[in-house]
């Protein structure tokens, strides 16, 4: 016995059949929590690569609820989900792809006074959050907790991309000066657009993250600052040493 289902077999037969993953690795995924602090644009990628990669515990962390504007880009979600909490809709959809994976729900949105409570519980955090006070939280507490953590954000047909380690340096460092009201209201998704397959990539790019992180293979963006331009398909990563 491997320690896998046949079923389990044959659905991550693809992964098992990558000499850097193999058996080792689709144990290690089997074995993960993985918190997902947000459940929206770049959640959605995240969330349904992850459970089809076959990563054991996925925890979604929101407080909203799905509207219809929602959906040109938070394609974990329905139609037929407007009105309903997006950690419910976006269970469903996981649930639907993969029954084997546990999730948890965490109806609320993430904040200096609960996200040690949240967060202590999984092996590693993705910051699919919108704004700059949650991130800078958020990577405050994955450092405080020792904990990986998968940053990205996304703004019209731009995407950022780092990952955190302990020790490797804070989103506070990288990003030192909070982005004025004018600035705020030029990049939000409402204002000034986004093209949604930049969600789709970058939230990709961060499920690759967590699952190299967690299997133990590849390089990782650490100390990396990944720039994304699907406009002009530029990508640019800057070293933040």
């Amino acid at each position: 016995m491997n320690g896998l289902t046949n079923e389990e077999n044959e659905r991550y037969a693809a992964n098992l059949a990558l000499c850097e993953i193999d058996l080792p690795g689709q144990q290690k995924l089997k074995s993960a929590s993985v918190l997902v602090c947000g459940a929206g644009a770049l959640a959605s990628p995240v969330l349904l690569y992850l459970a089809a990669a076959g990563v054991g515990t996925l925890g979604i962390a929101d407080g909203d609820r799905v509207s219809l504007g929602n959906l040109q880009r938070q394609i974990v979600h329905r139609t037929d989900s407007v009105g309903r909490l997006k950690t419910e809709s976006a269970e469903a959809a996981v649930k639907a792809l993969n029954p084997g994976v546990k999730v948890r729900l965490h109806n609320v949105m993430l904040t200096a006074d609960n996200i040690a409570e949240v967060a202590s519980a999984y092996d590693l955090l993705i910051d699919c959050t919108d704004n700059y006070p949650t991130r800078l939280m958020l990577s405050d507490a994955a450092a405080a907790l020792a904990k990986p953590l998968c940053f990205a954000a996304v703004s019209r047909f731009e995407a950022q991309l780092t990952t955190q380690l302990p020790g490797s340096r804070l989103y506070r460092e990288i990003f030192p000066e909070a982005p004025t009201s004018e600035q705020i209201n030029c990049s939000s998704c409402v204002n000034s657009g986004v093209l949604n397959a930049v969600a789709g990539v970058a939230g990709a790019m961060q499920a690759a993250e967590a699952i190299k992180l967690i299997t133990g293979v590849g390089e990782p963006l650490i100390n990396r600052l990944l720039l994304i331009d699907l406009l002009t398909f530029k990508f640019t990563t800057i070293r933040l040493q």
